[in-house]
This record gives structure tokens, C-alpha cells and sequence, in this order.
């Protein structure tokens, strides 16, 4: 029996990304900790079978003293463990949770990037200072972790032409899985579509849908500029957005705005697959990602996808192929794409088709846990 930590700055992070590889670890007799603040998950993480050790740290936080707590919150959560892998996600975990690990002893330290984060999408002076900070961080990080996943190829390839990583770290592990037969249309009956779309209001609509937090970084300003162009044209089709706002983001959208526009906001919801199974064309127009679960779910369930030409969204998409790739921050070719999806059915269902096909053979869940048990075996 091996010992395994993941430490994350939040427990949805490691419920709903690590889960399946946990599940995994514990099903072959491992001892699994989950390393993360208090949090709503907690309890789920306990049923699964790990063992939650909470510390503190202050997610949108840059004061120094604040942010040297915060490694000392972790060497104390870790340093008695007596882990022999622990594997950290999100940056700032990866950067505290390395100088942490490695002064409690801890002899493998991986970490994870899933994304340069929105400090990577606009060239402010703020975010240029913040970025030169955490690359730096980053570097004596990597100096002491025993290596890298990357969800992406874009990502670790600019972190090796600024020196930041050395190449013979990096693992390239595309995405953290989707579970394939969950976001499956064989799972819906036309019965239970049409119950779906009822109880939400929407029987007889085309449905649109994009699923992400309400910031601005993951385009949502573009989206309702495309639907308020089509809306007026297309009575028979509704425009939906799922997902919560993030009030400790600098770039999250107003409730105001969300709720003035032609797009329907439905806040944070728990029926994701449902949602999804409704929908008829899938956006996201984000300005950058790792590589986004929510387009990996589109695909597995067969829909088309209008996502952005950007890191991350194009390793799901392959543009004419299981949907269109637009421009970053241009709402009207995102409309323009869309409506050539509204006036062709044929055309959505062979892009769907395709999508389902490449989710199968890269993006099931079970592939990817396989990938992530071989690299931890090397370190065994």
C-alpha cells in the first residue's frame, strides 16, 4: 500500500477532476488523503473513502505574509502524513504545496497545470507583474517537483521557451477524462428530452447552451452579443448560460448584465448532463483554457461545438470537423457560425457524430486514470 496526497485550493476541484483517478488508487488498496480547505465537498470526498486534511489559504490573495501562512498551513497539514506521492493542482497549490512538501520530506511532488489562468489574456501592467511573479515562482517550483502534467500542448511549450520548466519534466495527459457512458445521448429517450426541456419551459425551442462560470474571460459578453444578433431572426431558438458568477474574480460579469440580455442565465446548476442532452448547438468563447471538461462533456454527448481558435477549446475542436473555430472577443462571427448550425441539421449531427467519436477514443475517463496510474508508477 502506497500513500497518495492531492492538494487543491478547493474540494470541488479534487470531487469533481480527481475524483475518478482517487477512486481508482483506494479501489486498489491505496491510502488516499484529500489535501484542501473546508469546504461543501468534504463529506462527499469522506463517503468516497479518503482522508480530508484541511488547511487554510486565501485563493485570490497577493500579500507576502498572507501567502507564507499559507505554505506553513500546508507543511503542517502534510509534514506527519508520511505520503509518498503527493500530487498538487491549481498554482497556487502547485507553487506553496512544492516548497511545502519538500520541507516536510515528502519524496515525489507532481503538480498540474490545467492553464495559465486569465493573468495570460490581456497585456494590463497589473497582469504583466503578476505573471513575471508567479513565473518565477513557478520556476523554483519545477526546480524541485519531480515533474509536470500539462492538459495541453500550447501551455508547457511556452513554459520551456521561457526556461521556466525543463522539457524532461513535462507529461502531456490531454484533459482530466470525461465519463462517457454519464454524457451519453443513449441515456435520453425523446420522452425524457421532451420531459426535461418542459419542466424547464423550453418544449418546442431549439436549445443553444454554454456552460461556464460568468466571467468575462470565458466570453461571455461575445455570446450575448451573438445571441442578441440572432435572437430577433430565430423566434423558435432560446440562448441558455449555466453556471455561477465568482465574486472574488476581478473579471466576473454583473447580475445585471446576465439578466438584461437575450440569453437565459440559469445560474449554477447539478443537472449539467441534462442540460446538455437538451441542447442542439454548444458554445464556449473563451479567451484561453487548459482544456475545459464542459467541452469534452459537449462532445461525448455528440454535439456540435462553436468554441474560440484558443488554447485548450482547439485541442477539443477540430474546426470543420466536430464544429467551428472562431476568432477570440468577436461576437459576430461567434453568431455567424452558430447560425450556419441553426439552419443545418444534417450538418450538426455529422460534426455531433464526430465528436462522440474523438471524446471515445482521447477524452474517456478511463483512459485518461490509466495514463495518470502508469505515471505515478514511474515514480514507484
Amino acid at each position: 500500500m502506497k500513500k497518495f496526497g492531492f492538494l487543491s485550493h478547493l474540494d470541488m476541484n479534487l470531487y469533481l477532476f480527481r475524483g475518478a483517478i482517487m477512486k481508482e488508487l483506494l479501489r486498489r488498496g491505496h491510502k488516499v488523503y484529500a489535501i484542501c480547505p473546508e469546504g461543501e465537498k468534504n463529506q462527499a470526498l469522506r463517503e468516497m473513502g479518503c482522508e480530508v486534511i484541511n488547511y487554510r489559504i486565501d485563493r485570490k490573495g497577493l500579500n507576502p505574509f498572507s501567502e507564507r501562512k499559507a505554505i506553513e498551513s500546508i507543511y503542517h497539514a502534510i509534514r506527519d502524513l508520511h505520503i509518498d506521492i503527493l500530487h498538487t493542482f491549481t498554482a497556487k497549490p502547485n507553487i506553496y504545496g512544492t516548497f511545502a512538501a519538500r520541507r516536510a520530506g515528502i519524496p515525489v511532488v507532481l503538480n498540474l497545470v490545467e492553464g495559465l489562468g486569465s493573468f495570460y489574456t490581456k497585456d494590463t501592467l497589473r497582469n504583466v507583474i503578476i505573471r513575471n511573479i508567479m513565473e518565477r515562482l513557478y520556476k523554483k517550483a519545477f526546480a524541485l517537483s519531480d515533474g509536470c502534467v500539462f492538459v495541453n500542448s500550447s501551455d508547457p511549450e511556452y513554459m520551456i521557451r521561457k526556461k521556466i520548466i525543463p522539457r524532461e519534466k513535462v507529461k502531456i495527459i490531454t484533459s482530466v477524462g470525461v465519463n462517457t457512458e454519464k454524457f451519453s445521448m443513449d441515456n435520453y429517450s425523446q420522452e425524457k428530452l421532451l420531459e426535461i426541456k418542459r419542466k424547464l419551459g423550453y418544449e418546442g425551442k431549439s436549445v443553444i447552451l454554454m456552460v461556464a462560470r460568468a466571467i468575462w474571460d470565458k466570453g461571455v459578453a461575445e455570446y450575448y452579443e451573438a445571441a442578441e444578433q440572432l435572437s430577433s431572426r430565430y423566434k423558435d431558438c432560446v440562448f441558455l448560460l449555466v453556471g455561477g458568477t465568482d465574486e472574488g474574480n476581478p473579471t466576473c460579469a454583473s447580475e445585471t448584465f446576465l439578466q438584461e440580455g437575450r440569453v437565459h442565465w440559469l445560474g449554477h446548476r447539478d443537472d449539467i448532463a441534462d442540460i446538455t442532452a437538451i441542447s442542439d448547438i454548444y458554445v464556449l468563447p473563451s479567451y484561453r483554457e487548459g482544456l475545459p471538461a464542459t467541452l469534452m462533456e459537449a462532445s461525448a454527448m455528440a454535439k456540435p461545438i462553436v468554441a474560440t481558435d484558443t488554447f485548450g477549446c482547439k485541442d477539443v475542436v477540430e474546426d470543420g470537423v466536430n464544429g467551428f473555430l472562431v476568432p477570440v472577443r468577436d461576437g459576430r462571427r461567434l453568431g455567424e457560425k452558430i447560425e450556419v448550425l441553426i439552419n443545418d441539421i444534417p450538418l450538426r449531427k455529422e460534426m455531433g457524430a464526430r465528436g462522440r467519436e474523438k471524446a471515445l477514443r482521447i477524452f474517456d475517463v478511463r483512459k485518461v486514470v490509466a495514463q495518470y496510474l502508469d505515471y505515478y508508477q514511474k515514480f514507484l
